[in-house]
């Protein structure tokens, strides 16, 4: 491999970090507009259309079987279904971008503790990084309940319901998805999810309006947040690069409140930035590697 192709792997996790910050920001942008259901089922129809004539041209295979159909199919719901549906639910509902950033920046702690329950051993560090996270997202989200606030048991239900969603999808994909196409699985991926998204949004009654704001997060969504970190996402965990992104996945929730509080002018107290450096540093003790002896 060349020096050029090795930096790009390298600067991997951080282009997908970025773009993945700005998932939160659509979904504050778009939902003004629109359905969350109806809308992640227009973007993952218009994803596979933009998959489907590039896998075409590329003469791209599928997956060898159908028990790899299967996988990619069950990672698919987990992944797009129930993660962004929670969390764009959780945003129509009320949840501002930084809050719903922060509860779904829990995910590298609970797939980190996952890791090493099921290797039959979870160190001090990481019990203590679990519990500084819990504390930081408690600070965080105490001061959201209440009269006039932005969070409720409804949307913070459908929040830590995408934050388990993406958990248990990630820790799927690397034990069950053998390595494949990233463009072939993403549509298999993209086509179970809207198989579980549609039903479920025809049920819902406003309308789409479609608006510039509308089309600039739906063009967003699909490009960049799609094409672009979907596919990052799946070529990170499939070259064993998980441990990077999660890494720096504590960014996502500070960076998503900046740009947020820049857009929507959501605010940000010293009590948010007191939780959210608790809850970085509890992710970072979590995901941590040991220093080889």
């Amino acid at each position: 491999m060349t020096g050029d192709g090795r930096a790009l792997i390298r600067a991997m996790p951080v282009l997908f970090v970025l773009i993945w910050s700005t998932g939160f920001i659509v979904a504050r942008y778009g939902m003004p507009h629109a359905p969350p259901l109806k809308f992640l089922a227009v973007r993952y129809a218009l994803s596979i259309a933009c998959f489907l004539p590039w896998i075409v041209l590329a003469r791209v295979k599928w997956p060898v079987n159908r028990t790899q159909w299967v996988h990619l199919g069950v990672t698919g719901v987990l992944m797009h279904a129930g993660y962004l549906g929670g969390v764009w639910a959780a945003v129509k509902a009320g949840m501002g971008s930084g809050l719903s950033a922060l509860i779904v920046g829990l995910q590298p702690v609970l797939t980190a503790v996952w890791l090493s329950a099921s290797g039959g051993k979870i160190a001090a560090r990481q019990w203590a990084g679990l519990g500084l996270g819990l504390l930081g997202l408690v600070l965080v989200v105490s001061r959201k309940f209440g009269q006039g606030g932005e969070a409720d048991w409804v949307n913070l239900s459908l929040a830590v319901g995408a934050l388990f969603s993406i958990t248990i999808g990630t820790l799927y994909q690397k034990r069950f998805v053998a390595p494949c196409d990233v463009r072939s699985a993403n549509v298999v991926q993209l086509g179970a999810a809207l198989l579980v998204t549609l039903p479920l949004a025809l049920l819902e009654v406003e309308a789409m309006h479609w608006n510039a704001e509308l089309q600039w997060a739906m063009a967003w969504s699909v490009l960049a947040l799609t094409l672009g970190g979907s596919s990052l996402l799946y070529l990170l965990i499939q070259r064993g690069a998980a441990t990077a992104v999660t890494s720096l996945m504590y960014l996502v929730p500070p960076v998503t409140a900046l740009i947020a509080w820049v857009l929507f002018a959501e605010p940000i107290t010293a009590l948010t930035i007191a939780g959210t450096v608790l809850t970085a540093v509890g992710v970072a003790l979590v995901v941590r590697q040991p220093r080889a002896a």
